[in-house]
């Protein structure tokens, strides 16, 4: 899979705002973990949570986001 359709990921959220929001957030979280991999840094950024065969970080974000591997929450 290398783009999920957007009609499957606006399932998992409640609007297209939060879902750039969801996917970006994500995407930089994704980019840290191998930023800190390549360093030998050890911290808390969570792995990619699928197993794909992208190198996009955007995409493996939305593929998490279409499997519901990841959510948000709004704050008060």
């Amino acid at each position: 899979m290398d783009k999920p359709r957007i009609d499957l990921l606006l399932e998992h959220v409640d609007s297209k705002y939060a879902l750039v929001t969801m996917a970006a957030k994500r995407a930089r979280q994704i980019n840290n973990y191998y930023r800190s991999r390549e360093e030998g840094s050890i911290d808390d950024i969570p792995p990619p949570l699928v197993d794909t065969r992208s190198r996009n970080i955007l995409t493996i974000a939305m593929e998490e986001i279409k499997e519901g591997k990841v959510s948000y929450r709004y704050r008060d």
